[in-house]
């Protein structure tokens, strides 16, 4: 192996625009392997509200970080960049270079920065929080969170009360937001970093993500998470609370009609998808390409040449 540090490519962006399909075409062109960033695909059983990758899809190239959890198995940012350091230098032993994607942003922040370790919440607050929750619902917890940590509000899933309760339970444990923690000093790697981001027309995308969500829906959304249901999994798991899966068990409960289903899924993809663009723009690093202008062949092109440059 050459002496220079071996190159992690990391393509980020917005759900639908792309992402999967770019790894694919330069993994199979360096002869390498994927890591998974995207925290719904961690976990087994959820395969069409997450657009999981297919096995005839995947075109024989090894996938890591897929289908490896159950659905009522905890999970965080700090075990995956733990997780994926440790398989990268697994990975650099036989490539100089691999590829991770997908578009979840705290996971990718983990691990392209490091993350400070956050201190253990007192179940008195959990539990204070989670009354408050179902007496008051969760606008007036959105509302304290806006406050006490803007940042945190600004790239959260706001139909996601998990993720809502954590972020007040550090903040009202420790009186410091939890987007501090992960703001420690960038750290040192054994490996370049080269974070691609993949965008496209605010229209053309929400466009895209409406048909997706069309196309979960017909492939069999509906019949995934009753399968969910009655293997034991309960609705308030945080997996459970993933867009599509929400919305879906809200449907099978009565609480909303299907006229209203795949409306839902699609304004809360789309809501989502703009938090992603918001949070990764901040990043100056990542060098941003238009799926829709550019060819695929272009932005390969690009990409090596920017590896060329770090050699």
């Amino acid at each position: 192996m050459p002496d220079h540090k071996p190159i992690l490519v990391s393509i980020i962006g917005p759900t639908g625009v792309g992402k999967t399909a770019l790894s694919i075409r330069l993994a199979g062109q360096w002869n390498t392997e994927i890591i998974s960033c995207d925290s719904c695909q961690f976990y087994r059983f959820m395969d069409i509200g997450t657009a999981k990758i297919t096995q005839d899809e995947q075109k024989g190239i090894p996938h890591h970080f897929l289908d490896f959890l159950n659905p009522d198995e905890n999970y965080n940012s700090g075990a995956f960049e733990a997780g994926v350091n440790d398989m990268l230098k697994e990975l650099f032993k036989h490539h100089e270079k691999a590829i991770m994607a997908g578009g979840s942003t705290l996971y990718a922040h983990a691990l392209w920065n490091g993350i400070d370790e956050i201190p253990a919440v007192s179940p008195e607050i959990r539990e204070s929080l989670n009354l408050q929750f179902k007496q008051e619902g969760l606008g007036i917890l959105l509302e304290e969170l806006k406050n006490s940590d803007p940042e945190t509000y600004e790239s959260i899933d706001r139909q996601n009360p998990v993720r809502i309760i954590r972020a007040l339970e550090v903040y009202r444990m420790t009186g410091t937001p939890i987007s501090l923690y992960r703001k420690k000093e960038k750290k040192d790697t054994f490996y370049n970093n080269l974070k691609i981001g993949l965008t496209m027309d605010r229209e053309i995308l929400y466009e895209r993500i409406n048909q997706r969500v069309n196309l979960m829906v017909e492939q069999g959304l509906i019949k995934e998470v009753e399968s969910l249901l009655k293997m034991g999994y309960s609705p308030e798991l945080p997996s459970m609370q993933a867009i599509g899966y929400k919305e879906t068990v809200d449907y099978l409960q009565g609480n909303i009609p299907f006229s209203e289903l795949i409306d839902k899924i699609q304004q809360h993809s789309r809501n989502y998808a703009k938090r992603q663009l918001t949070f990764f723009r901040r990043d100056k690093e990542i060098r941003w390409f238009d799926t829709f202008r550019q060819n695929t062949d272009e932005i390969v092109g690009e990409i090596e040449e920017m590896i060329s440059m770090l050699k």
